[in-house]
């Protein structure tokens, strides 16, 4: 496996705790709240789709873009099952190119913080912006500096589901507020040993002075901010800083 071959084979199992349904409810929510349209919906890093099959179930038609096959391979097999009409693309952040206008963007679960740089993020964010229907929305979240120094930051988790054990540790870097993020994975396999794969990336951290400037420079106006994909304002142990923000038109 290479890539994210050997996380997106096991993501699914390693993030149940990730409340999809949750999530889809806040997006329906805030796109109700600031006059969205219940359109064409694109999830941007949509990884498995879990989140993309959430959403088509409440009635968006839904685009997801990732730029790992293996993920997306994932995601196609969940298609499959669901018989839902979501259409998949494999594209990076900063090159997505749709055939048309979309109402209301998507990127969750700290995908930006993925991106290695501020330039990428900008990028990302203009690619966005040219293909969002005046007035759509993008709704999206970073990880704040609370999350890297204080829960990720050089600590080590495990995870023991019988067949499977993941043991990931982090590198905490002070100077630039970056977590290095190393993971791998045992699977039992049938001949009463363990076969072994490892993945690593790294979380950038990117302040929210930094997201509300690229967003003006990029055509969005900012319409409000939560702690996490609740309607409470964030606070400073806020772990994940969610924005809504719409295109000017």
């Amino acid at each position: 496996m290479s890539g994210y071959g050997a996380f997106s084979y096991f993501y699914d199992r390693l993030t149940g705790n990730v409340d999809y349904p949750a999530i889809a409810d806040a997006v329906e929510r805030y796109i109700g709240r600031f006059g969205g349209r219940k359109g064409i919906l694109l999830d941007v890093a949509c990884g498995t789709g879990s989140l993309c099959e959430q959403l088509a179930r409440r009635g968006f038609d839904v685009i997801g873009t990732d730029s790992s096959p293996e993920m997306l391979g994932v995601a196609l097999d969940k298609k499959f099952d669901s018989g839902l009409p979501i259409q998949y693309l494999c594209q990076e952040m900063t090159a997505l190119d749709m055939f048309g206008t979309i109402d209301v963007t998507v990127c969750t679960l700290d995908s930006i913080n993925h991106l290695p740089s501020l330039e990428d993020v900008k990028n990302a964010f203009e690619r966005v912006s040219l293909f969002a229907f005046p007035d759509g929305m993008f709704i999206f979240d970073i990880n704040t500096a609370y999350k890297h120094r204080e829960v990720l930051a050089q600590n080590a988790f495990t995870y023991d589901l019988g067949d499977l054990f993941c043991a990931w540790q982090n590198q905490y870097n002070d100077t630039d507020g970056s977590v290095d993020i190393f993971l791998d994975f045992f699977e039992k396999n049938g001949q009463g040993s363990y076969d072994r794969y490892s993945e690593s990336f790294t979380e950038r951290l990117y302040t929210r002075d930094e997201i509300l400037s690229l967003l003006k420079e990029t055509g969005f106006e900012i319409l409000a901010e939560y702690d996490g994909y609740t309607d409470a304002p964030p606070n400073e142990t806020s772990e994940r800083l969610v924005f809504v923000a719409r295109k000017k038109s």
